[in-house]
């Protein structure tokens, strides 16, 4: 699947499955072990959430997903990015080395994980939230991480408690 979070051992798509909707395997197409592109652009649309990369460019050092051997070449244009979203309110990472390209470009320091700092990005304030990361390498069981994101989809109004 030619979209975000896609691996089968990623938790991200469990936990949106989880906190709007009551289960985790909500997201996947039935019969098949893959996310449905489809569920998941409908709910993204609907909620009003955006996914992008803190990079633009990376090289990849070794052969496998593993964060700690990318190379960030180009980081993400965040003046274009925000300017395409006038409604932005806050930003959200999954991983360290997306915290440490986003703070890169940033006049903030970074939370704790779970955590949120207020920022002022070009004359538009922000939150910029550190979640844990979604992939099954980050020892969380499944309920720990989604009680996390929980807490901050509250924070921004977008489920109740």
């Amino acid at each position: 699947m030619e979209f975000y979070y896609p691996n089968l051992q990623n938790d991200m798509w469990r936990i949106y499955g989880v906190l709007f909707f009551g289960d985790k395997d909500y997201f996947l197409e039935k019969g098949k072990k893959a996310f449905s592109r489809e569920r998941l652009v409908a709910f993204l649309e609907e909620t009003g959430v955006a996914l992008f990369d803190t990079a633009m460019e990376v090289i990849r050092q070794r052969g496998n997903a593993s964060d700690q051997f990318l190379e960030i070449v180009t980081p993400v244009d965040l003046d274009a990015v925000l300017k395409r979203i006038p409604k932005c309110k806050a930003i959200v990472t999954t991983g360290q080395k997306a915290t440490d390209t986003l703070f890169a470009l940033l006049d903030a320091p970074q939370p704790s994980v779970g955590g949120y700092v207020g920022c002022n990005y070009n004359g538009r304030d922000l939150r910029i939230y550190r979640m844990p990361s979604s992939s099954r390498a980050y020892p969380k069981p499944l309920e720990e991480k989604a009680r996390i994101y929980r807490q901050m989809f509250c924070e921004l109004g977008m489920l109740s408690v």
